[in-house]
């Protein structure tokens, strides 16, 4: 009878314990970069402020707290600037209202036809007075976008009326009437809105508002001419890069995946325009970008402004950042408890804030103090 040896093979003991080992450092290794990518370390803060001490910031200060108060987002995924971009722009908002309002439509000079959606108060302001929001949204954007609708609501129950510009081309059941379309720093749709307002109610004061390319264009607009400025009480300006020509450059690079995002907003772009080589008569790219940045223009704005921006907003690069800003990627801005994002921002609240604070400025200021009236104007009323 054959007889066959069978070789045993016996598994060391250490071998299971190494192989446990390599899960715990694997899994060691996610939660690593999954704190850091997600900035789970970042301490909740109020927002960086700049200001200079005058009697009016200090009014807002003491009387708009989301300057002040700390700024909590949900606490999984909140304070990474991209989950915070991503689900604005997927997202928009959560639960979103549907204010309702009338759309009304400008002819302009060249051919084109200027769209603006008009949202009636749903009730009094606090103050009594008639206020009007004239507000220009983002790239690509208008007045049924979801963040849109968001805050128009919350404005309209505090007593604001709101006029939202539509972007020529952005609307898709809206056709354009010339070869012409919206661009980064084109002001003349903004002004016929802002027009149309003034002459329908003669009474109404201005709150000026624009997101990312929105804050942009009321900036320059603002600043274009001090005519502009008439009856205008503030300005408030969320995300936007403020020079054109200085974010291109850093458009083109991988930091915060600033290209990626560049790719997609070119990609939305296309889907938007057909073919416009022509840039409003500018001989390059470079000239457009230069003539088209509030930047040129910021410093003529005398009515307070309120610049608001995210220090992880991978779409504006820190470098073109002096002012005030907090950790809400793009127009994120999302509150929350651990998981779920609340309705309604931090960026809203913090817009309709600063208005009300402005509001009762404007009602118990002394005379002397009227905006945008000079000190040596002060100084004469006093003598």
């Amino acid at each position: 009878m054959n007889t066959q040896n069978t070789d045993v093979h016996t598994i060391s003991p250490e071998l299971p314990a190494m192989f446990d080992g390599m899960k715990l450092a694997a899994v060691a290794t996610v939660l690593y970069i999954l704190v850091r990518c997600l900035n789970l370390k970042s301490p909740t803060a109020p927002p960086d402020l700049t200001y200079q001490d005058t009697p009016l910031n200090r009014f807002l200060l003491k009387s708009c707290p989301q300057l002040t108060k700390e700024y909590i987002p949900p606490l999984l995924w909140g304070k990474s600037g991209h989950l915070q971009t991503a689900l604005y722009g997927k997202l928009g908002r959560v639960s979103s209202p549907h204010p309702s309002g009338v759309r009304k439509y400008l002819p302009m000079q060249d051919g084109a036809t200027a769209t603006f959606d008009l949202f009636e108060p749903v009730g009094d302001h606090r103050t009594g007075d008639d206020i009007t929001m004239v507000i220009c949204p983002g790239i690509g954007n208008h007045s049924e976008k979801h963040y849109i609708r968001t805050f128009v609501d919350y404005a309209q129950k505090d007593g604001y009326r709101c006029a939202v510009l539509n972007h020529l081309g952005a609307l898709p059941n809206i056709e354009l009437t010339s070869p012409r379309m919206f661009t980064y720093g084109c002001t003349w749709e903004f002004a016929a809105m802002v027009g149309y307002i003034k002459r329908t109610y003669p009474q109404t004061q201005l709150m000026v508002v624009g997101f990312s390319l929105g804050g942009n264009i009321v900036c320059k607009f603002l600043g274009e001419n001090r005519t502009n400025q008439e009856r205008v009480l503030c300005c408030v300006s969320v995300c936007q890069g403020y020079s054109a020509l200085r974010a291109q450059e850093t458009f083109l690079q991988w930091d915060q995946f600033r290209r990626f995002y560049n790719f997609l907003m070119a990609d939305n772009m296309k889907k938007i325009i057909l073919s416009h080589r022509k840039f409003h008569g500018h001989s390059s790219l470079k000239e457009y970008y230069e003539k088209e940045s509030c930047v040129h223009y910021i410093h003529n704005v005398n009515v307070p402004l309120l610049l608001v921006n995210s220090a992880d907003d991978p779409l504006v690069h820190e470098s073109l950042l002096t002012i005030p800003r907090t950790l809400a990627g793009h127009l994120g801005f999302f509150e929350g408890a651990v998981l779920f994002p609340q309705p309604l921002t931090w960026m809203d609240k913090v817009i309709v804030g600063y208005a009300n604070a402005m509001c009762q400025w404007e009602k118990q200021k002394p005379p002397c103090q009227s905006v945008p009236q000079s000190e040596s104007s002060c100084a004469e009323e006093k003598s």
